[in-house]
């Protein structure tokens, strides 16, 4: 197949959403465009194994960011899936749609038709929810589709304390975070099914590969061919040989919001004057093409527990062979979550109307590569601010499609993200210290009871905030004469015929929460909108803000 109707570059969240879509009614021929491999193997469907392979070369792309002076110089590791499935194969599995807000706010900056009641439909269509007897909002939720969202068994006490001490804080509670009420304290949920990574190659890819019409090719995507201002195709690179699929009617880009920007520039399509420095013809002249780049940074708060019923039992070699043998035979136990069971997602201060603080609680001390705290037992929460000011870029280093592009974060840049953070610190100070947890508290691991002025928890925060690995927003959807939008509402890049962006590139703001939910979102409208069908009718569900939002945080 090497000219077919539609050409996708990635097979990820949105890519693979997109491909089974596309491919569904049989009318047309799809080629999807992956460098990565096979997905097959415990370390990618065994959620609990999920730190792991974004740390593996053969997974992920290994990109970094330059050193971030708001983080005393550290380079960030930037894990993007490179593996059948995308991101979607190497992430943290926590399923979060972003707040109905979120989305209007986009519709509000100019992306006409992907306000809440614009995406409420295509969530509901993509997910098959089971609530787990845990209650939630099945009026909000979908019950039929091809990605499975499940909740955690909480069997662990931690994991209801956490939930207890928020209430007793005087925060709220919601037993569904993705239905009618997103703020307040209660169950996550894992795109998780049967105890295997629920990814969108397992949820779509797979099962539409089986059509004759759907191809997945393993090649190395150099660019995009444009003739005479229209996309024609993409010129790959495998076996050593560079060679050109041609697309009839369209390629799409869901590459990532790392790799699309990437290919773009490498097109033609970007900053006039930073293209002609690397001896790039310009296309079309997009200011906004690698700008807005937006992530999610987090700190852990880890405190000792003084009963011995966290996860770090097992967290030697006998107990992660027993997790892992109960997995393998027969896919239940420990190995079978992402052990991210408990949430929150709160109001930093009176007068925000929604939730802009996310918590994700484990019932263990460790860090994302998997590193242990020294001091044994222990449990933490994730928290970070959900809206930072702040604005990074993605720029090329060479015309060398084969080298990786400049990544700049511009982390903790204003001082807004200062003032943030350390309200997120003393927060979760506060959660912790409430009596739900008086059975298990022991001291604090980190920041460490020492650490209280604004200085010593600034200290904390620059050397300890860690990417929540959410990067969008560098190719934005927005009004066709906003000199800053990349793409149009229907996803077609301003300037070029016959070329979308459909993957987390296009948000024009970052949402609330975990980016899988809404990159796959993404991909399921933007079908519609490509094959010309009428969108789903609009979902008017009016969400749950807090009636105390103008003078209270709680």
């Amino acid at each position: 197949m090497t000219e077919v109707d539609f050409v996708i570059v990635g097979s990820g969240s949105a890519g693979a959403a997109l491909a089974a879509r596309l491919s569904e009614d049989g009318k047309h021929s799809v080629l999807v465009l992956e460098y990565g491999g096979s997905d097959v193997g415990p370390f990618i469907q065994m959620p609990a194994a999920l730190s792991y392979p974004m740390n593996m070369d053969r997974y992920d792309w290994g990109f970094a960011s330059e050193p971030e002076p708001g983080l005393g110089g550290r380079r960030l590791v930037t894990p993007r899936g490179k593996v059948i499935g995308g991101s979607s194969s190497i992430n943290g599995m926590v399923y979060v749609r972003g707040h109905a807000r979120d989305f209007d706010h986009w519709a509000e900056s100019g992306a006409t038709g992907w306000a809440y009641a614009d995406v409420l439909p295509y969530y509901k269509r993509m997910e098959n929810w089971h609530d787990g007897g845990h209650g939630g909002d099945p009026d909000w939720r979908g019950k039929s589709g091809p990605l499975h969202v499940s909740r955690g068994k909480r069997d662990n006490p931690l994991f209801h304390a956490f939930v207890e001490a928020g209430r007793q804080a005087g925060f709220e509670l919601t037993d569904d975070y993705n239905g009618e009420k997103q703020e307040g304290f209660g169950p996550m949920e894992q795109t998780v099914w049967k105890g295997r990574r629920w990814s969108t190659a397992n949820a779509y890819l797979k099962p539409a590969l089986k059509r004759s019409n759907l191809d997945l090719m393993r090649c190395f995507a150099r660019k995009v061919v444009i003739e005479n201002g229209r996309a024609v195709g993409v010129e790959i690179e495998r076996g050593g040989k560079v060679e050109v699929v041609r697309a009839r009617r369209e390629v799409i880009l869901s590459a990532s919001s790392i790799n699309t920007p990437k290919l773009l520039m490498l097109s033609g399509i970007g900053p006039g004057a930073h293209l002609s420095e690397y001896g790039i013809d310009v296309v079309a002249d997009r200011p906004g093409v690698g700008k807005n780049l937006q992530d999610h940074l987090e700190v852990y708060v880890q405190q000792a527990c003084t009963q011995p019923i966290t996860l770090y039992k097992y967290w030697n070699l006998w107990g992660k062979a027993r997790v892992g043998a109960e997995w393998l035979f027969f896919k239940t136990g420990h190995g079978a979550s992402n052990q991210f069971e408990s949430a929150a997602f709160l109001r930093s201060k009176p007068g925000v109307e929604y939730p802009d603080i996310q918590y994700h609680f484990m019932p263990i001390a460790v860090r994302y590569d998997g590193q242990a705290a020294a001091e044994g037992h222990g449990f933490q929460a994730h928290v970070g601010p959900m809206r930072s000011p702040s604005r990074g870029e993605i720029t090329l280093k060479s015309a060398d499609p084969a080298e990786a592009p400049r990544i700049v974060f511009n982390y903790m840049s204003t001082e807004q993200d200062w003032i943030d953070f350390r309200h997120c610190v003393r927060l979760t100070r506060e959660i912790f210290s409430q009596p739900a947890f008086e059975p298990y508290r022991g001291k604090e691991i980190q920041p460490g009871a020492d650490a209280q002025s604004d200085e010593a928890l600034d200290a904390f925060i620059a050397e300890n905030a860690e990417s929540a690995y959410h990067p969008c927003g560098t190719a934005k959807m927005g009004r066709a004469d906003d000199p800053m939008a990349v793409v149009d509402p229907e996803c077609r890049v301003i300037g070029v015929d016959g070329l979308r962006v459909v993957d987390s590139s296009i948000f024009p703001r970052i949402p609330n929460g975990n980016l899988n939910g809404p990159s796959i979102m993404v991909g399921e409208k933007a079908s519609d909108l490509i094959l010309g069908k009428p969108p789903l009718p609009a979902d008017n569900a009016e969400p749950w803000i807090n009636p105390r939002w103008e003078t209270s945080d709680r």
